[in-house]
């Protein structure tokens, strides 16, 4: 069955601005307008965040959604997933956002906007804990692209938490995934789009 809707979820530290957002959402408009297509600017709550996943794709059929996340949000792409049975696509995700974001508690800014700030709690590192996910129910339905070159987090981690779902290992590559239009079309094709 062809998807019908997609969500993408961003980073920490991130936006609906970032290259990989934004790329996607071109892409919908130029191959498949008609897919509903939903990119929110995610709370730094992550208890909120998931509420505002879930509140915007509550009324979406579980059989035909499909979900994109990139670190942070592969994490949370990982929880929709498991919620809804649904196909997703993560992007370099973390895999253990409560041990690496502890360090950053305080005022941050956003990367594609520095004048954007943001206050990251203490109580959010507990949230993330709250929200992981043990194992999962349909790794079949899961394909994790992973970068060898992530200068952010360890793709070792990457591969052996996701190790039971498809995996496209890349040799190089960064974080961000600079390359991402090279395989955009494999994983458009795995998201049934």
């Amino acid at each position: 069955m062809r998807a019908t809707h997609l969500l993408y979820l961003h980073g920490f530290r991130s936006s609906p601005a970032s290259a990989k957002a934004l790329r996607m959402a071109a892409w919908v408009a130029e191959h498949r307008p008609e897919l509903k297509f939903a990119c929110p600017q995610l709370p730094p709550s992550p208890r909120e965040a998931m509420a505002l996943a879930a509140e915007l794709t509550g009324h979406w059929p579980a059989e035909s959604m499909a979900v994109m996340g990139s670190s942070l949000g592969g994490f949370y792409a990982t929880a929709v997933a498991q919620a809804r049975g649904c196909r997703a696509v993560l992007l370099n995700p973390a895999v253990d956002p409560a041990r690496d974001l502890a360090a950053y508690i305080g005022e941050q800014t956003c990367w594609q906007n520095p004048d954007e700030r943001f206050f990251f709690r203490p109580e959010f590192v507990a949230e993330l804990r709250a929200l992981a996910v043990g194992e999962l129910a349909h790794p079949e339905r899961l394909m994790a692209v992973i970068a060898k070159g992530d200068e952010v987090l360890d793709w070792r981690e990457m591969h052996a938490r996701y190790s039971d779902c498809r995996i496209k290992l890349l040799e190089g590559s960064d974080h961000g995934l600079a390359d991402f239009d090279d395989y955009l079309h494999e994983l458009t094709e795995f998201l049934q789009l």
